[in-house]
């Protein structure tokens, strides 16, 4: 039997004929779980085209236009402001839930202090992982990295394709950032950084938690494979980072990526290195993948601190 516990309201945001496929997977995953959802709304990122395909093949998703400027932060507080659920949960139209989703989300919030839940993101590469491509860059392709938690605790901000707030304060505060965020193709992001810095500072003693049991698995197409995209994406990250640290403050912006420097990617580079060392080249790729991302993250940062000291403060470009 299903367990009980609040009603659930499911956001999921396209902008792309591009994805259907993946996005029909994503829809069918939803309808899939073990503890049904009271709504999906799936927004359409002013793509009339998509939108009325959207409309034929889910009657039963509430499919609504994006109704502020394009990009992903506002399609979905464009979904936030019509959810009626008393948790709004977000899903990557390219993600596929675990049909426990819903319920291993809803458990974590039996505690009254959780504002925002975030889950596990598996990596699904399409072609295979490149060999230099290190686990502690995950992110660079919305997943879950090496370095996270591996058991249920209190972190700083969810990730972006496997999330959920409590729909009252996320609709009594300003939403997600349209600084920040994706717009098409575009790999800029941290909106959901800077929303859950805020709401925790907006309602003192809430918490973020991350629940690895909250699984989906995030397609990785072959364009995200490419060494290319995954400087392009260090240096979006960079920017981005920029403008959170100008909304929230150096320290609460760069607080956990300055952790996981020393933590975690410092340790990454010597294991690569020794690997090399013992015959095999993967470890020095890796190590290399992970300086060259560094200094591509650090390009970002500083660029868009200079752009920003020079003509203030603007929406973050690549």
């Amino acid at each position: 039997m299903p367990v009980e516990g609040p009603t659930v309201t499911v956001v999921i945001c396209a902008f792309t004929e591009a994805r259907w496929d993946d996005l029909a997977a994503a829809v069918a995953s939803v309808a899939a779980q073990t503890l049904p959802v009271a709504e999906t709304i799936l927004v359409i990122d002013h793509h009339p085209g998509l939108e009325a395909r959207a409309r034929s093949a889910f009657p039963h998703v509430l499919v609504v236009p994006n109704e502020g400027p394009r990009g992903l932060s506002a399609g979905r507080n464009t979904a936030v402001a019509v959810a009626t659920g008393d948790i709004v949960a977000f899903l990557d139209d390219d993600a596929r839930a675990d049909p426990k989703w819903i319920e291993s989300i809803v458990r974590v919030f039996e505690r009254p202090d959780a504002i925002a839940v975030g889950g596990r993101a598996d990596a699904a590469w399409e072609g295979g992982r490149p060999i230099w491509f290190p686990p502690e860059f995950d992110w660079v392709v919305g997943c879950t990295h090496r370095g996270m938690p591996l058991d249920r605790a209190e972190v700083r901000n969810v990730i972006g394709c496997n999330m959920a707030f409590r729909r009252t304060p996320l609709q009594r505060s300003t939403g997600f950032s349209l600084s920040l965020g994706r717009i098409g193709s575009v790999p800029l992001g941290c909106e959901e950084t800077e929303l859950c810095i805020r709401l925790r500072r907006d309602h003192p003693g809430s918490v973020v938690v991350f629940e690895p049991a909250a699984v989906v698995d995030h397609h990785v197409t072959p364009d995200r494979r490419r060494f290319r995209y995954f400087l392009a994406r260090n240096r979006a990250e960079g920017m981005s980072k920029s403008v959170v640290a100008s909304l929230v403050g150096a320290d609460e912006g760069m607080a956990t990526e300055r952790d996981y420097l020393r933590r975690v990617l410092v340790r990454a580079v010597g294991q690569g290195l020794r690997e090399a060392v013992a015959g095999r080249p993967s470890g020095a790729a890796r190590a290399m993948a992970i300086v060259l991302g560094l200094v591509a993250f650090g390009t970002g940062y500083v660029q868009a601190e200079c752009r920003r000291r020079l003509v203030g403060p603007r929406r973050v470009s690549a």
